[in-house]
């Protein structure tokens, strides 16, 4: 039902920064909102997220396919995943796995359509990434920086994962609770954005390496698109 619900109201198209992979999109906002509402009262369901390639995933998606280095033969975790643009660049990458984590079984099963769509397998049944640790070798985190609440929980994890001697990397398009300590920038892209869900059209998304705390971290070479 799931699969068919996603299929039904997306389109398969490519995001701006990453034309090479194929995912299921909406092409306008309006009618899958619109379609989402009507489950919501049935069904539970979120609100789309995983109908959009958000700007952080796709600068994440772009720097991994551009430096494979970064996640070949390594265990990946891509938290809050939206539709797994993140993901499934690091299979194409050569990560050794790349798990999907999502709270919405709608954008786990939207994950699973786009990794078929570009004929890899990412895990999508990671439990509670965090309350877990030790699990992944590489965790990429975008657009989760929104909310203040989630921000700081989402953080504590990040640091605390980094501290365990992952590579964790944050990509943030200017999100008002993103931190301003404890990084080192890695790069810099400008990601075409609608106007449908952002207030203009391109966002600038910063990767950044997160530290275990807020002092500094070992230098790695720094990326610019």
């Amino acid at each position: 039902m799931s699969e068919a619900f996603i299929r039904a109201h997306t389109t398969i198209a490519r995001a701006p920064l990453v034309p090479e992979i194929a995912l299921h999109l909406a092409t306008e906002i309006t009618p899958i909102w619109q379609a989402i509402e009507s489950w919501l009262e049935r069904e539970g369901i979120a609100p789309p997220y995983w109908a959009f390639a958000w700007p952080g995933s796709q600068g994440l998606a772009r720097m991994i396919l551009d430096d494979p280095a970064l996640v070949r033969g390594r265990r990946v975790l891509d938290f809050a995943a939206g539709g797994g643009l993140a993901a499934i660049a690091a299979m194409l990458a050569g990560a050794a796995s790349a798990d999907a984590a999502e709270i919405d079984p709608l954008a786990l099963a939207a994950c699973r359509l786009n990794a078929a769509l570009a004929g890899v397998l990412i895990g999508t049944d990671p439990g509670d990434v965090l309350a877990a640790s030790g699990a992944w070798e590489v965790i990429l985190a975008g657009d989760v920086c929104y909310e203040a609440p989630m921000a700081a929980r989402v953080m504590a994890w990040l640091r605390a994962a980094a501290a365990g001697g992952a590579l964790v990397l944050l990509a943030d398009p200017g999100r008002a609770y993103a931190p301003t300590e404890g990084l080192q920038e890695l790069a810099r892209f400008t990601v075409p954005v609608t106007r449908e869900l952002e207030d203009r059209d391109a966002r600038e998304v910063t990767i950044c390496r997160v530290a275990a705390g807020k002092g500094g971290i070992p230098s790695l070479p720094i990326l610019r698109a």
